[in-house]
């Protein structure tokens, strides 16, 4: 058996495959069940109102994403160039054109089903809405665009949260009820919420956990793993209560047992520097990724990633007492809808509560929404902090943008100032 079979049959992780896999029979089965679909984006996503319609939930980013770690999504983004789709634009769209080009298949094999809604919580990527273009002329289906004020200022005021409440019953949640022949019941989403709330709990103690010195999990690579089930179709279900129950038990043994992170080869054998990331990871090349950091003994005690479906270390919860004033909320805080200015103050938060040696941004090619001030941004985070940045550049799913040599060289000389950094302090 080897070291990444042993990785993988964590209990967790084969919960978390398993609920993925669930999602996917019943997203192509749709022609012998008769439920309907509603594709959706992560930030913004309303998973527990889509519930409430006996409607399933497709995430077009979640697709692109599956297709990039099965070395498939290069070939896609090809065939959409190839279609007149420029080489800036988002590769996780190319990915979806492309997969739809050819036959639309399902990581199971399976035909995808067309969207029987395309429901756009607009939260802060202008990309989302020229996507939704695109696949509201493919299909032809009901469009719906909720519109989230962007918080400028910082700030979610009132007026922001009853403009996307007034959307959300005169707009959003009629569509549904036409789409899916099924009336909305305010009990049926306060029940969802209930259970987001709870499993809401235990991935912010989950993501807490990286505080211990040394940490036992990965908060970015391992961290996309944590974030699987309640940024996607299962927040609101008693699946993902059950998972972050029994992941949280895992990271409880870790800590008792004083382990590091799980690593596709093994657990982490020693810390040697811990590390805030901003910005989401490559993909295609996922794993070689990983492994510059954990051979190096770096491991990500916080990311801004894990925070794009939902900041709930900030506080935020679903709040079944106050259900549509909780979907608004959760709209209005997504990370991608918060200014630079809050950004940066996460950032400082997390290299200083977290005891961080530095921030490393990892810049994404094609993603202007994460990209847009990071230079800023990283800038203002080791003046604050008083800790060093770096900055690398890969892409989302696109083979032909990592290059491991460049982005090994620039990890080294990185660690190689982390450890002047320490040498300087010392001798202080």
């Amino acid at each position: 058996m080897s070291k990444e079979s042993e990785v993988v049959k964590e209990s967790s992780m084969l919960m978390q495959k398993e609920m993925i896999a669930d999602n996917y029979e019943a997203l192509t089965s749709t022609a012998e069940s008769g439920r309907k679909v509603a594709s959706t984006f992560v930030p913004g996503n309303l998973n527990e109102l889509i519930m409430c319609f006996g409607m399933l939930n497709n995430l077009p980013e979640i697709n692109a994403i599956q297709n990039g770690m099965r070395k498939k999504s290069g070939a896609m983004i090809m065939d959409a160039e190839r279609n007149g789709h420029s080489e800036d634009v988002c590769t996780y769209v190319k990915a979806d054109i492309g997969q739809m080009s050819k036959g639309n298949i399902a990581p199971n094999g399976k035909p995808m089903p067309a969207p029987d809604l395309l429901l756009l919580s607009y939260t802060g990527c202008f990309t989302f809405m020229k996507w939704f273009e695109l696949l509201r002329h493919e299909h032809g289906c009901e469009t719906v665009m909720l519109q989230v004020p962007y918080t400028g200022d910082g700030v979610i005021t009132d007026n922001m949260r009853s403009y996307v409440i007034k959307q959300l019953k005169e707009e959003v949640i009629p569509a549904m009820e036409r789409v899916s022949g099924v009336k909305f019941d305010i009990d049926r989403l306060r029940e969802n919420l209930r259970r987001s709330a709870e499993a809401e709990d235990n991935l912010v103690w989950v993501l807490e956990s990286a505080k211990n010195v040394r940490s036992p999990i990965d908060a970015y690579f391992g961290g996309v793993y944590y974030i699987g089930p309640i940024f996607t179709a299962f927040r609101g279900t008693r699946e993902a209560i059950d998972y972050y129950r029994v992941l949280r038990g895992e990271i409880e043994q870790r800590i008792e047992q004083q382990l590091g992170p799980v690593t596709p080869e093994d657990d982490m054998e020693e810390e040697r520097y811990r590390l805030v990331v901003e910005g989401p990871p490559n993909w295609t090349s996922f794993r070689d990724f990983w492994k510059m950091f954990y051979d190096e003994g770096a491991v990500v005690v916080a990311s801004t990633y894990t925070k794009v479906g939902g900041v709930y270390d900030q506080g935020f919860r679903h709040d079944p007492d106050h259900p549509l004033e909780s979907l608004a909320e959760y709209c209005l805080g997504c990370y991608t809808n918060r200014n630079l200015p809050n950004r940066v103050d996460m950032l400082v938060n997390y290299v200083n509560d977290f005891q961080a040696d530095g921030l490393l941004v990892n810049s994404i090619k094609s993603c202007n929404s994460f990209s847009a001030g990071q230079l800023m941004m990283m800038q203002q985070v080791e003046k604050r902090s008083g800790k060093p940045a770096a900055f690398i550049e890969t892409d989302l799913v696109d083979p032909r943008y990592f290059s491991a040599a460049n982005v090994k060289n620039r990890l080294e000389s990185y660690f190689q100032m982390i450890e002047q950094k320490r040498s300087r302090i010392e001798a202080a």
